[in-house]
């Protein structure tokens, strides 16, 4: 085969592989001509007045004043600037059209008020608007400050309650806190169950102990670091509901599946260990009062007896259990083997 009948070969190829495609591109305009003329003149109107309409709403109707936002409802809000917010959210608004509504510039109009941390939108057509305001809640003190559980320093906002106490050198100007340790710190704290909130006290780093928590009238919670925090405080609730952990001086939960307390008596202290340490131990049961009566497989062997010099030592014989089993012999039986009886007195 020469060059020139093998290009022609994967040319022929390259058309017949061609040829699927180019069918299924014209298949619509096949099908369209395929119709009866009256039908496919109604269709070719039904498509021409529907890109008509979406040219329409798109252009036109979505921004007209006839689907203008005229009422705008604002809730949720509890701040102290809440006239401010609630005035910036509703200009905004009312630049808009319940068909075309813009919730990235909403946010924006209120940008400078950090106490907000999301909004919810609903348009009710054609000219209401609701707008749910999210605020954060405060998780800690800081410096006198409310602080959310992501670092948001939230100015302003009324405190309800009793809120635990960082102690940070940050500076304070900006609007999230910038400290590592203290963003860590303000996460145990936004993290914390509510039924525990009211009891937090303070919320400290030490160097052995990582992030440490301390309770009013209670145990302190050692957390380590800040990983797995949710786990850490469901095994701190746990712990602390079980009337066993009374009196525990800390709690740690760096492993929340192991949680150990600490501080209790020596009596009613269990320490946790990993299975398999030789550390691990299990509860000793308590020794029943002595009856009088001796358990031979229990009974621990006696010490050795002190003798006198000259006088001999008393011979042990080991007995078996069915050698001691056997009764006494009774004065009758002492005669010994062809031995005589004692002479009568």
């Amino acid at each position: 085969m020469s060059a020139g009948q093998a290009i022609a070969g994967r040319r022929l190829r390259w058309t017949r592989r061609g040829l699927p495609t180019r069918k299924l591109a014209q298949a619509p305009a096949r099908a369209l001509a395929a119709l009866p003329p009256v039908l496919r003149r109604w269709l070719l109107i039904a498509l021409a007045v529907l890109l008509v309409l979406a040219a329409g709403y798109r252009l036109w109707l979505r921004d007209s004043s006839f689907v203008s936002v005229e009422q705008v409802t604002v809730t949720g809000l509890t701040t102290k600037d809440a006239a401010r917010v609630r005035a910036q959210l509703v200009m905004a608004a009312r630049t808009m059209t319940t068909l075309h509504v813009e919730k990235g510039e909403l946010e924006q109009s209120i940008a400078a008020y950090p106490v907000v941390r999301a909004l919810e939108v609903k348009a009710d057509f054609p000219h209401q608007l609701e707008i749910h305001v999210i605020e954060h809640r405060p998780a800690a003190l800081v410096g006198g400050l409310a602080v959310a559980g992501d670092g948001t320093i939230l100015r302003g906002l009324p405190i309800e309650g009793s809120l635990p106490k960082i102690d940070v050198r940050d500076d304070l100007h900006g609007d999230r806190l910038t400290s590592p340790a203290a963003l860590h710190r303000a996460m145990v704290a936004g993290l914390a169950p509510a039924a525990l909130r009211p009891r937090l006290e303070r919320i400290d780093t030490r160097s052995q102990d990582g992030i440490v928590v301390e309770l009013r009238d209670g145990p302190e919670l050692i957390f380590g670091d800040a990983t797995r925090v949710r786990a850490k405080w469901v095994a701190a609730a746990r712990v602390l509901a079980d009337p066993d952990s009374q009196g525990a001086t800390y709690i740690d939960v760096r492993l929340p599946g192991r949680p150990a307390a600490g501080g209790l008596p020596a009596t009613t202290l269990a320490p946790v260990a990993p299975a398999g340490s030789e550390l691990q131990t299990t509860p000793q049961a308590a020794t029943p009062p002595s009856t009088g009566a001796v358990d031979p497989a229990t009974e621990p062997l006696a010490a050795p007896t002190t003798t006198q010099p000259g006088a001999a030592a008393p011979e042990i014989t080991p007995q078996t259990p069915a050698q001691s089993a056997e009764p006494a012999p009774t004065p009758a039986d002492t005669t010994g083997a062809g031995g005589a009886s004692p002479p009568p007195g």
